[in-house]
């Protein structure tokens, strides 16, 4: 009865809120929705008083039960489509989840597939989605698929047939299908990878490898040729690794996929790294750097000159860390320039360069033609050798934002790195702006995580990186996963960046010339206070962000 209270009580609420109490239907509606804004009320509230004043039930998706038997009457694909939800059967009568009571064609449809009276319950949309696609999974529709896929040897030529152009041949369901479910469970990439009997599907979600299924070893060669024919790849060609590009648009939006093979003992095995445009942050303010390294970071990237290096292992998301960057020095009075090996995700308003190493185009190559092209940022895909690192610290020091990624395992290392390559100490120190050093750990489930109980003692060991955070341990805030629906029982739902800033002052620049290790570079920026990767994740997992068995993991 929360509306009914609500409006008769809106005097009274009106008064204490300052404003004149509505009197008709449409002021009525607009008094609630301010009350929801104000967080008076939640949106969850509002949702169910709106069910209430149109006589319907509610139902909270979170905590909802969907029976078995319900989702048994009425296809996957009628639901994703309509955006609809069976939640209970009683009788002869179906309880159908919707958002909104206008759908007429829907109910229809459920209604003649069912042979069932269909009841209308009220769900929140947000919600709703989430339901679909965690009671509607693709894994039975792929063990169909690849039964029909033995059944009718579908070769080659089927794949390039019109049936193909038309997803109706068994295997172009089943390849669909993978990368849909993947794309469905936020995963970043998809290893198909080949064995002695059978055909291992692995998704990577959240930076950890689950396997999701294996299936029958006679599919192998027509996935593999489907998946070559959509990246543009020589199917006839299976002793050497290949690289390609597809674009994917089979759950409402196009996605670019990387795709790589690779000859194994067993069979080509295949990786396709989905890439999603609408994930990559375009603001640094939104790369979870903590304050000290904020203010560090965005001096760096205002300089007109310098370098700018990210460094990290593989998938430690430097690629998005140099991509926000440049849109927020893009601007139309700025030239930017990129040169990568592959260009993963493609921005406008800037000149990227693909390099083509068979052309004779590679990153030293195409860096000497992008200086004659008046730019004022570049960004580098990565320093690999000697001539780019040199070209790229020439281009630095003659009035040059640069930006390039390098492979060491944290930011004083880089200095040596690039030393190693052959680059003068000189040049190094007098280029080099700021590193960034950067892990990937999983981010706890906000929607059922919960404070950690540690018993008396066992944080002893953390007591002097908590001085140097100038954290009191006691203060620290640990959180733990616990695992619900919102985050598939894991705990973990999206990830976070672990950072490590080193500014090049005039101290670590002398270290630099004198040809000092990493190691004692790494004291004098200690020193000097910056946060190395395990104080930052210390302090992250004290803010509830992560937990501290992630850090561990990611950090070793």
């Amino acid at each position: 009865m929360l509306l009914t209270q609500i409006l008769t009580n809106k005097g009274a609420i009106a008064a204490e809120r300052h404003e004149a109490a509505p009197t008709d239907s449409i002021e009525n509606e607009l008094f609630v929705l301010r009350l929801v804004e104000s967080k008076e009320i939640t949106p969850v509230q509002l949702l169910a008083a709106r069910a209430e004043r149109l006589h319907l039930p509610y139902a909270d998706l979170s905590e909802f039960v969907v029976s078995k038997l319900a989702l048994a009457q009425v296809s996957a694909d009628l639901c994703r489509r309509h955006k609809v939800l069976p939640l209970r059967i009683q009788n002869t009568e179906l309880y159908l989840g919707v958002p909104s009571v206008g759908n007429i064609r829907a109910l229809d449809e459920v209604r003649a597939a069912s042979g069932l009276t269909v009841h209308v319950v009220l769900v929140d949309p947000d919600l709703l989605d989430e339901a679909i696609l965690r009671n509607y999974r693709l894994d039975d529709d792929l063990g169909e698929v690849s039964s029909s896929i033995e059944d009718t040897q579908t070769g080659v030529l089927d794949l390039l047939s019109a049936d193909t152009a038309a997803n109706d041949a068994p295997i172009v369901r089943f390849v669909n299908a993978i990368i849909t479910q993947a794309i469905q469970d936020r995963a970043s990439d998809i290893h198909i990878e080949p064995g002695e009997n059978d055909l291992r599907i692995r998704y990577r979600i959240d930076g950890v490898l689950h396997e999701m299924q294996r299936e029958s070893k006679k599919i192998q060669p027509g996935v593999i040729s489907r998946i070559k024919i959509m990246s543009d790849m020589d199917i006839a060609e299976r002793r050497k690794p290949q690289d390609g590009r597809m674009t994917f648009g089979g759950v409402g939006e196009t996605r670019d996929l990387r795709v790589a093979t690779l000859p194994t003992v067993w069979g080509e095995s295949i990786i396709l790294r989905i890439l999603d445009n609408g994930s990559v942050s375009h603001s640094v303010k939104n790369l979870g750097f903590l304050e000290q390294n904020q203010r560090i970071f965005e001096r760096s990237i205002t300089k007109t000159s310098g370098m700018i290096l990210v460094t990290g292992p593989t998938g430690s998301g430097k690629s998005t860390t140099l991509y926000a960057t440049l849109s927020e020095v893009s601007r139309p009075q700025v030239n930017v320039i990129t040169v990568e090996d592959p260009v993963e995700y493609r921005m406008p308003n800037i000149k990227q360069v693909q390099v083509n190493a068979k052309a004779g185009l590679t990153f030293a190559s195409a860096l000497r033609s992008i200086l004659r092209s008046d730019p004022d940022v570049i960004l580098i895909g990565e320093i690999r050798d000697h001539d780019t690192a040199q070209i790229a610290m020439e281009a630095s020091l003659t009035g040059h934002l640069v930006l390039s990624t390098l492979h060491t395992n944290n930011a004083p290392a880089s200095i040596t790195r690039l030393i190693e390559l052959g680059v003068e100490p000189f040049m190094v120190a007098s280029s080099i702006s700021t590193v960034i050093a950067q892990r990937l750990a999983r981010r706890l489930c906000s929607a059922c995580k919960t404070e950690a109980d540690f018993p008396p003692g066992a944080l002893d060991a953390l007591q002097r990186d908590f001085e140097a955070l100038r954290i009191p341990l006691s203060q620290a805030t640990f959180m733990k996963p616990v695992g619900c629906n919102h985050c598939s029982k894991t705990g973990y739902r999206g990830r976070l960046a672990i950072h490590e800033v080193l500014e090049v002052t005039q101290e670590i620049a002398a270290a630099t010339m004198s040809r000092l290790s990493s190691g004692e570079i790494n004291k004098i920026a200690l020193d000097q206070g910056m946060l190395s990767l395990r104080l930052d994740g210390l302090a992250k997992a004290a803010m509830g962000l992560t937990s501290l068995e992630e850090v561990f993991r990611v950090l070793g």
